[in-house]
C-alpha cells in the first residue's frame, strides 16, 4: 500500500506527471517571478528618475524665461510620468501576490490599487481642468 501512496505523491493530481515539487520547478517560476517583480520595479524607478529630470529642466528653462507665471504644466508633466511609473510599482506588487500571496500582501495591494486609482482621478480631473482652461 505505501508502493501506491508513493506513486501518487509523485505523479500530479494523478495524471501521471511528476510533482512540480519534485523536479524544482516551483522554485524555478518563484524564482523567476521574483526576478521580473525586481526588473518590474527597477522599470517604475527608471521612469520617475525620467520624470524627475524632465520636470527639472522644464522648471529650470521656465525659471530662467520670461514672463512665465505658471508651473502647473510642469507639475503635470511630473505627475503623468508618476501616474505611469506607479502602475508599474502596482504591476510588480500583483506579481508578488500573484505567487503564495498572504493576506498581509494583499491588503497591501489593496490599499496601493485604492491610492493609485485616486492620484489618477485627480490627475484626470486636472489635466481635464487645464485643458478646458486653454
Amino acid at each position: 500500500m505505501s508502493e501506491g501512496v508513493n506513486r501518487l505523491s509523485e505523479s500530479a493530481a494523478g495524471t501521471g506527471l511528476p510533482d512540480p515539487a519534485a523536479l524544482g520547478v516551483e522554485e524555478w517560476v518563484l524564482s523567476a517571478v521574483l526576478w521580473l517583480k525586481l526588473g518590474v520595479e527597477a522599470m517604475g524607478a527608471l521612469i520617475i528618475g525620467i520624470g524627475v529630470v524632465v520636470a527639472t529642466y522644464q522648471f529650470i528653462r521656465a525659471l530662467f524665461s520670461s514672463g512665465i507665471k505658471d508651473y502647473n504644466p510642469i507639475r503635470l508633466t511630473l505627475a503623468r510620468y508618476l501616474a505611469l511609473a506607479l502602475e508599474f510599482q502596482v504591476g510588480a506588487d500583483i506579481l508578488s501576490t500573484a505567487v503564495a500571496p498572504s493576506w498581509d500582501q494583499i491588503g497591501k495591494l489593496g490599499a496601493i490599487v485604492v491610492i493609485r486609482t485616486a492620484l489618477n482621478y485627480f490627475l484626470m480631473r486636472e489635466m481635464q481642468e487645464e485643458h478646458q482652461g486653454r
